[in-house]
């Protein structure tokens, strides 16, 4: 029988929690079951499999990340909507660190909660909604999103894993990163042949 008040929201909760301290490579059931003063049995009445537990934090980690992205950027276009979307994926990822691995991670997720999940479908929609602000099409506007996550995401990696080691701060190397992407998205480079094969 379940314990009372332990549901799958909670049981995600305590295993995000955790991914934040200890690494989300770290969280196992047996962990989530101590921080919630349950056995480890009492959490499979809630989540499948430790496997489960991981999608579930990746997409509520996705919802949060969105959230915080979609208020940043609300009214805002062109460099102002890039600068307040980028500081705001930062900074969910220093204060994050583990559910932010989970939305970089390839988890698999149940096909049911992933049809319910808001977060994933709404950061594309966000994304490609700044992006057009530039005047951008496809395939030009799959291209930006992959250059973007992959600045952003190679950003904050390289920062968390202490890869910075140069006297100039990386804040100041964020900012001109930003400056350069700004000016990039507005040049876009016209396509070429082939680039719609």
């Amino acid at each position: 029988m379940a314990r009372a008040g332990l549901t799958a929201q909670r049981v995600t909760i305590a295993g995000a929690e955790l991914a934040d301290e200890v690494g989300l490579d770290q969280v196992t059931m047996s962990q989530v079951a101590r921080r919630l003063g349950v056995r480890d049995a009492s959490l499979y009445t809630h989540v499948r499999s430790l496997e489960d537990l991981r999608g579930r934090i990746a997409l509520l980690a996705a919802d949060e990340k969105t959230i915080r992205i979609a208020e940043a950027t609300s009214g805002r276009a062109g460099k102002d909507a890039l600068v307040a979307f980028a500081d705001a994926w930062r900074e969910y990822a220093h204060e994050h660190p583990g559910r932010y691995a989970a939305t970089q991670t390839r988890i698999r997720i149940d096909p049911d909660l992933a049809a319910k999940a808001a977060g994933p479908r709404r950061a594309v929609e966000l994304t490609y909604g700044m992006l057009r602000g530039y005047g951008l099409t496809e395939p030009d506007l799959t291209d930006a999103v992959r250059l973007l996550r992959s600045t952003f995401h190679g950003f904050v990696a390289l920062e968390a894993a202490g890869g910075f080691a140069h006297e100039r701060s990386p804040q100041q190397s964020w900012v001109r990163a930003l400056d350069a992407l700004h000016t990039l998205l507005e040049h876009w480079p016209p396509s070429r042949e082939g680039d719609f094969a």
